[in-house]
């Protein structure tokens, strides 16, 4: 097989199993370091650990090292794709991929991992979204647009909640452009509360907020633990999760002591507020908001496609 032959039938591999998210390119990265190192066929099997829930080797520093090779410093993914729901599935279909390849004739490994490291790249140069600053659109439909890119674009990477994280790190911004940066703690969206052991997303004085575009039982849980805590919890969600909500809430018994906000009019109003209900002041706001995002986005997230673009 030509190096020509190769890279398209990887281009095809890649745009029909979708593996141009962080995920699967470490999954891809580590596997091809696994098939340098032990030749090809490989077998799947033998490459979970002994609990079979993780793909073995696979991790931050495996798959750096590997970039940083390439001169790339900066981080793909926090856990290396270790804690991917799909890792297991990805490394079985790359796999399967990798063993018909060799079938067929010999493979250039080595113009393997120069196909995922150019991918990579590809990854760090995302697109971000796009806010375009229209004195004639309410601060609502500017919100929700950015919303709806995040759900289109989730549409056709499936398996990454882009409309979840947006949501997080706006309502973040919106907090921290109200009360000032360093009031309380950002986390990437991929952290979710139960594995940290936070109150919420957001936690700030005796208020527990949490953001979520599918409010479900788990959520409500956690709000009842805020109850029992001591804590007064706010839920930011959707338009559609608002009757979901309320529903759960009150099937929970604590409908009338969870506050439950839709998230276009909890982060419009404070716009309004902040720009002092003036229209040159709106704008500003919307620009520190944007701003704001980004530099949490930025500190927190490997993706910087969800970074918003503001245009004027």
């Amino acid at each position: 097989m030509t190096d020509e032959e190769l890279v398209s039938a990887l281009a095809a591999f890649t745009k029909e199993k979708k593996f141009t998210r962080k995920g699967p390119l470490c999954v891809a990265i580590v596997i091809t370091q696994q098939a340098k190192a032990a030749g090809l066929p490989l077998d799947p099997a033998k490459l979970l650990t002994e609990q079979g829930g993780q793909v073995l080797g696979l991790g931050k520093s495996a798959v750096q090292a590997v970039l940083s090779r390439h001169g790339i410093k900066r981080v793909l993914a926090s856990e290396g794709g270790r804690t991917s729901r799909g890792s297991i599935g990805n490394m079985r279909e790359y796999i399967g991929f990798l063993n018909n390849l060799a079938d067929s004739g010999g493979v250039d490994l080595d113009t393997v991992e120069d196909f995922w490291i150019t991918r990579v790249h590809e990854f760090f140069s995302a697109k971000p979204f796009k806010i375009k600053l229209d004195a004639s659109r309410s601060l609502r439909v500017v919100v929700r647009d950015v919303l709806q890119q995040a759900e289109e674009r989730q549409k056709n990477a499936p398996g990454v909640y882009y409309v979840g994280g947006v949501m997080q790190h706006i309502v973040g911004a919106k907090l921290d452009c109200a009360l000032g940066a360093g009031q309380f703690e950002h986390n990437s969206f991929s952290t979710s509360d139960a594995q940290t052991g936070r109150a919420g997303d957001f936690f700030i004085g005796d208020v527990a907020i949490h953001v979520t575009t599918s409010p479900g039982e788990a959520v409500i849980e956690r709000c009842r633990d805020n109850l029992n805590d001591g804590y007064r919890p706010v839920l930011v969600t959707m338009q559609r999760g608002l009757t979901v909500a309320e529903a759960l809430s009150d099937n929970a018994g604590i409908a009338d002591r969870v506050d439950v906000f839709e998230v276009e009019q909890f982060i419009a109003l404070n716009l309004y507020e902040l720009g002092k209900f003036a229209a040159e002041g709106r704008r500003v706001a919307v620009a520190d908001l944007v701003n704001r995002y980004n530099e949490i986005v930025e500190s927190v997230e490997t993706d910087p496609g969800m970074k918003i673009e503001l245009k004027k």
